[in-house]
């Protein structure tokens, strides 16, 4: 899917009024007048996008900020998922990692959901990811990745927390925190779990040592949330196993733009040298 067929799921949808995008990533998401609206890749992930809005819905009644859904259930369009949120007001300023922290602890603080959250999946993309990407990225590269995934798949298994398990955001990152006249809120709860704690934390760490969290901002986070995974004996784990997706995940992107064909041969080359520090860009 890229943007021009993303565009025509709206369209078939009765979304007529001209759309914005604001992210194409796992989803291409548009604002459209007092809505933004997701569209998913296909059809198989209709499921995620009910659990979406079920934890949206269980959210807004357990008090936790985050971004409200303007409609119960996705529609199916065209073999798309498709769900409609509340526009959020314009950001008052952009979020800090502090205030990442103190919405990951009120949802570490939830007790289990009315309904079943499923384990973080931190692996279950890679393949979805590489058939996504097709002949654009190198097949040798593509079984790089296949491999490592399977290596990852039975350390992350065998791991034993520090923390209690429990519901997660599971792709805690300060880009899905709005910032707004009410405070921050999250956004993006299409990965939220029910895992280890340590999750969300060990993405801030990955944040400090390849995307160029400063070094203080990274002591803000972990001072306002009160603890530092990189204290954890399985943090190396769960870092080399989310390394491992987030290289997979930007090949979906390789066969129509080249700036993520170049920023996936750059991961892969540095996984591949061991290269722990090398410099990657967000995408």
């Amino acid at each position: 899917m890229d943007e021009a067929q993303a565009r025509d799921v709206l369209t078939a949808a009765g979304l007529t009024e001209p759309p914005t995008l604001l992210a194409f990533g796992e989803n291409a998401v548009f604002g459209v007048g007092d809505l933004v609206v997701k569209v998913g890749r296909e059809a198989a992930l209709l499921e995620r996008a009910e659990r979406e809005l079920a934890v949206a819905r269980w959210f807004a009644a357990s008090g936790v900020p985050a971004v409200r859904s303007a409609e119960p259930a996705p529609r199916l369009v065209d073999g798309h998922p498709l769900t409609l949120w509340h526009r959020l007001p314009e950001a008052v300023r952009p979020p800090a990692p502090a205030d990442l922290a103190a919405l990951l602890r009120a949802v570490h603080a939830l007790p289990a959901p009315p309904f079943a959250l499923p384990a973080r999946d931190l692996l279950g993309g890679v393949e979805r990811w590489l058939r996504l990407a097709g002949d654009a990225v190198d097949p040798a590269d593509a079984a790089y990745l296949r491999d490592r995934r399977d290596a990852y798949a039975g350390e992350v298994a065998a791991l034993t927390p520090r923390l209690a398990p429990g519901t997660i955001h599971g792709d805690a990152l300060p880009r899905n925190v709005h910032v707004g006249p009410d405070g921050p809120v999250l956004v993006d709860l299409e990965t939220v779990s029910a895992d280890l704690r340590e999750h969300d934390l060990v993405v801030m760490a990955l944040s400090r040592d390849r995307y160029g969290l400063p070094a203080g901002a990274y002591e803000e986070f972990v001072s306002a949330y009160g603890w530092d995974v990189r204290a954890w004996e399985g943090c190396a784990v769960l870092r080399g196993a989310r390394e491992t997706a987030s290289c997979a995940w930007v090949s979906q992107h390789a066969g129509t733009n080249p700036a993520a064909l170049a920023e996936f041969r750059r991961r892969v080359a540095s996984l591949r040298d061991g290269d722990r520090e090398a410099r990657w860009h967000a995408f």
